[in-house]
């Protein structure tokens, strides 16, 4: 599932996070985050397709951002695309999204589910994750 790999090591440091958008069960583009500054996952599967597409499913290793930072946010992003549904593999543990993007895709009624994959993706995620330390939790 993790076509993240590929994003290694130019996207450090942050998360080698990868994307695929489905339509009718067909995959139909596919990303991995790039170098820092430059697009998420998301945005890189996005920028493949054609703008008025319905009936998008993403497939995302990681928790889309929900943050601006030195791009926009990724939760922003799926819902301004008109995704559907977004598949996730893992919750982002970084306090400054910690849920807050699937919030604000579930907030924007697109339906997401949370687990697909888990493990696989804690194997290739892990060491690349922002963990808080007990005193900032």
């Amino acid at each position: 599932m993790n076509n993240g790999r590929h994003a290694l090591p130019e996207c450090l440091p942050n998360p080698p996070v990868g994307c695929v958008i489905t339509l009718d069960g067909e995959v139909i583009s596919s990303g991995f985050t790039q170098a820092p500054g430059q697009q998420h996952a998301e945005a890189m599967a996005l920028s493949q397709l054609p703008p008025g597409l319905k009936g998008l499913t993403a497939y995302v290793t990681l928790e889309p951002c929900s943050f601006f930072g030195r791009t926009p946010s990724c939760a922003h992003t799926l819902v301004a695309a008109g995704v559907q549904r977004v598949v996730v593999a893992i919750l982002d543990p970084d306090p400054r999204n910690a849920g807050a993007g699937i919030t604000i895709l579930r907030q924007s009624n697109v339906e997401v589910r949370v687990g697909l994959l888990e493990e696989e993706a804690r194997k290739d995620l892990g060491v690349y994750l922002y963990s808080a330390s007990p005193s900032e939790r």
